[in-house]
């Protein structure tokens, strides 16, 4: 080889964001200044060496609704990370998660260069609806890094090989979460009990969460003088949640994500919108109520191909709801302020379903090796058996 090795890397929303900075690094940790990389990320990837050439926060789409009024701005985006891939010639293309994006731009790149190695870094969640998508993904693409064991034998049957690396919301370091510091920066009395809200990280979460969160945080306050509010706020929807939550007839204490952890740690209960949150929850010791809405439309399309029985991917681990679930029309203000009032007035209901939830995490990996290790390995692995 000669120069650098080209590894492109291609994120489409925050959580790939993360997991491609994760890979980045791991993969300068190997190969020092013998890598460079190109790709399409958010500022976690930037701060590793990958310059997108546009904002992936608009390609943040949420619902089948919303896919169809950005199909024009997709198709673009994905005809500007191939022509990347076609000036940069990487070696190798890792696609991560974000299904709707890097599978067009996985299509795009095979047909320009059929000789370049493409790697999915999260495989769709086929064991959950539409595992048709298992064969459309290994027909697209060479390898698969997919994050849970009980992911693999679903694209495995289709001939598509596939590296377990486990979930990066396994490896979550909280031991600098100071649970008591934040109490006293934020002026909450000993005895307070504390409710984090997480309403999500992409704008149309934002949207359709934020005014339930209103209604069902108004209804828990109703009797309960001494609760405190938390609200965190994901970076890239951060300006939008303190825009809509400065008009909350109530106070709520802000926090960015530096101090996310130190909030879950503090929190008697949390109510949050669906997502990788659930796990880092679950490791800090919060029991939680998770809440999740979509486009009705995009839903009433959906459900007729979701086969899972949960949503959470520890109750999902479990095979049972151990964390409450509220889902679409079901996630009404009155359902939510229950099942968290719940939570608040009977600790020992808490204690048992944060127990109950951490013993989940081991069924779904927790304890393995780093993620981000373990998937630069199989990029490099893929890259040695093809020139071999």
């Amino acid at each position: 080889m000669s120069g650098p090795l080209t590894v492109m890397l291609v994120a489409a929303e925050a959580s790939g964001d993360a997991l491609g900075a994760g890979l980045a690094a791991a993969l300068k940790r190997r190969l020092g200044k013998d890598v460079r990389f190109v790709g399409t990320g958010g500022a976690r990837m930037a701060a590793e060496g990958v310059e997108s050439p546009f904002d992936i926060a608009e390609l943040s789409i949420l619902g089948w609704i919303e896919g169809l009024k950005a199909y024009g701005r997709v198709k673009r985006r994905v005809a500007e990370t191939a022509a990347l891939a076609a000036r940069e010639k990487p070696d190798v293309v890792v696609l991560i998660d974000s299904w709707g994006f890097t599978i067009r731009v996985a299509k795009a790149i095979r047909a320009a260069s059929p000789q370049t190695p493409l790697i999915k870094y999260v495989g769709p969640q086929v064991w959950a609806s539409r595992p048709v998508r298992a064969k459309t993904l290994a027909r697209a693409v060479d390898h698969l890094l997919a994050l849970y064991a009980f992911d693999a034998p679903w694209f495995e049957r289709e001939g598509l090989k596939t590296t377990v690396v486990g979930s990066q919301a396994l490896h979550v370091d909280l031991d600098g979460a100071d649970p008591e510091a934040l109490r006293a920066e934020l002026g909450l009395a000993p005895e307070a009990r504390v409710l984090l809200v997480l309403p999500g990280s992409r704008p149309a979460e934002i949207t359709r969460m934020t005014p339930v969160y209103e209604q069902a945080v108004a209804r828990l306050r109703e009797g309960r003088p001494d609760l405190e509010v938390i609200l965190a706020a994901a970076g890239p929807v951060a300006e939008s949640v303190r825009t809509r939550v400065a008009a909350w007839p109530f106070r709520v204490h802000l926090v960015d994500e530096d101090r996310k952890y130190a909030a879950m740690r503090l929190a008697d209960a949390a109510l949050a919108t669906s997502g990788t949150v659930s796990t880092e929850l679950a490791l800090a010791g919060a029991p939680m109520v998770i809440a999740y809405r979509i486009d009705p439309l995009g839903y009433r399309i959906m459900k007729h191909f979701v086969t899972a029985r949960h949503v959470t991917l520890f109750n999902i681990a479990a095979d049972r709801r151990i964390a409450p679930e509220f889902i679409q029309d079901a996630a009404t203000p009155e359902a939510l302020a229950g099942a968290v009032g719940r939570l608040l007035d009977d600790p020992a209901a808490a204690a048992q379903q944060a127990q109950d939830q951490t013993e989940a995490l081991s069924l779904m990996g927790r304890g393995g090796a780093d993620p981000s290790e373990l998937a630069a390995d199989a990029v490099l692995d893929v890259l040695a058996a093809r020139r071999g």
